[in-house]
């Protein structure tokens, strides 16, 4: 992958500023992204995403009535659109908000339910305007909606649309550092922030305001439609590999820069791989702008399958590793009744017994066998298992407790006898010593459950841990 992008870029100079275009406007969107994630207002984002384009319409018709009438000059044309355009997108990120909650209150509908008729409608008046209107002022339907990044090649020196979405970076960045402790207690805690003079409902309009005016300054980029992706996928992402919430800031920035450079080396490179195997020879590249989204996606996938903790992989490492100390408890406690019911000699059909009730196969039923003699609770006898005197002590409190459970249960809740075991056997892996003794305090030190078995001692009262 290296050498590819060495490549690509010894051999074609436009392909670094793309590149770098595509990636500083996919950062600049990750930040308010963030924010964004956390406060679980991802659609919020899809809503201004979509509630620009007519936002993004009346600033091309504003300037070009402003041309037209001889207020400016060409040149001073583009610097007031942009003007315009930020503007109107603090206006358009307000007004979203305020008329989203409006229509949820006076409608009495959910959240997800305004916010869908609000943006809905907000779209359709902006394609509207762009049939009617988009030739009159020049303005490239395709480029609205998806960008044109690849114009950017053509540029001398830095390009427009890089310094653009390198401001909206810029004050993203400002800001997040000016009101880090304000954006995250009302991002986690809303009631804290407004009881800490925070105005919570400030702090929401200034980042739909922001994020609106990040969806603007992209819209050139990747578009009004994909810029939605750049939004909410680092961040999402970025959440799944961590729960800190500055190295998540980070990660975004990071996952978000990959997106751009990724998505523009995916775009020039895999058609021309891909597409002549499957019959369609002519398609050699792709537009960038929807390969940087596709890419952000991927990246995501990636966290979700691929996180430590809390990717697909990782939990169900997590529920694998976890059924099978449950597990091992098992065969620790069956062998301790066997050798209290004097069956040492059954010892052998005890791992089996525990896998089957347990839904493991010989393998990992082999795992748990393994696991209990690395840790010397258990050795073998002959052909079966017995307990050492460390497993006898482990065994010998899983016992106690469960049997301490079985007859809280029968004293507090008076259950039959037949329908004690199974609650008591799901619980007893999960109760510590402390709760153990207040259970035993609490029923007054019973010598017997609710079956007639002996409850075994507690460490302090027989052998010690």
């Amino acid at each position: 992958m290296f050498d590819a992008v060495t490549s690509l870029i010894n051999q074609n100079p436009a392909d670094v500023r793309i590149a770098g275009t595509a990636a500083v406007a996919a950062m600049s969107c990750a930040l308010p992204g963030v924010w964004l994630v956390l406060r679980r207002h991802s659609m919020m984002g899809d809503a201004l995403s979509h509630t620009a384009l007519p936002g993004v319409v009346l600033a091309f018709l504003a300037v070009h009535g402003m041309e037209s009438a001889g207020w400016v000059d060409p040149v001073s044309g583009s610097a007031a659109l942009h003007l315009v355009l930020f503007l109107g997108a603090v206006l358009l990120g307000v007004l979203t908000s305020l008329i989203t909650e409006w229509v949820q209150k006076l409608g009495r509908v959910e959240s997800g339910a305004a916010l869908g008729v609000v943006f809905t409608w907000f779209f359709a008046l902006g394609l509207l305007l762009l049939v009617l209107f988009a030739d009159d002022v020049h303005i490239d339907p395709d480029c609205v909606l998806f960008g044109l990044l690849e114009n950017v090649a053509w540029e001398s020196g830095i390009p427009g649309a890089a310094r653009v979405n390198g401001a909206a970076l810029l004050i993203n960045l400002v800001l997040m550092l000016l009101f880090y402790k304000e954006l995250k207690v009302a991002a986690f805690d809303p009631s804290l922030a407004t009881s800490l003079g925070i105005n919570a409902r400030v702090m929401h309009y200034a980042l739909m305001a922001a994020t609106a005016v990040t969806v603007v300054a992209a819209f050139e980029t990747v578009g009004v439609i994909l810029v939605i992706g750049l939004l909410i996928a680092p961040a999402a992402a970025a959440s799944l590999l961590t729960r800190r919430l500055a190295p998540m800031i980070a990660l975004s920035l990071v996952i978000a820069a990959a997106a751009g450079i990724l998505g523009h080396l995916a775009a020039r490179t895999l058609p021309a791989l891909i597409f002549p195997r499957i019959g369609f020879p002519e398609v050699e590249d792709v537009q960038t702008s929807g390969m940087v989204a596709v890419v952000a996606a991927l990246l995501f996938v990636a966290a979700w399958i691929f996180a430590p903790r809390h990717g697909l992989l990782g939990t169900a490492v997590a529920q694998v590793r976890i059924n099978l100390e449950i597990a091992a408890d098992d065969l620790l406690g069956l062998l301790y009744r066997l050798e209290e019911r004097h069956q040492t000699e059954t010892t052998a059909l005890a791992p089996a017994l525990v896998g089957q009730k347990r839904g493991l196969g010989k393998w990992l039923t082999y795992m748990v066998v393994g696991h209990l003699r690395r840790k010397q609770f258990v050795a073998a006898n002959g052909d079966g298992l017995r307990l050492t005197s460390k497993g006898q002590r482990r065994a010998r409190k899983l016992v106690r407790f469960h049997r301490l459970w079985e007859s809280y249960l029968e004293k507090h809740f008076a259950l039959p006898a037949d329908h004690l075991h199974a609650p008591a056997h799901r619980v007893e892996h999960y109760i510590d010593e402390e709760l153990g003794e207040e259970l035993a305090s609490e029923l007054e030190s019973p010598a017997e459950d609710p079956h007639g078995r002996a409850i075994p001692p507690s460490p302090q009262e027989g052998e010690p841990e």
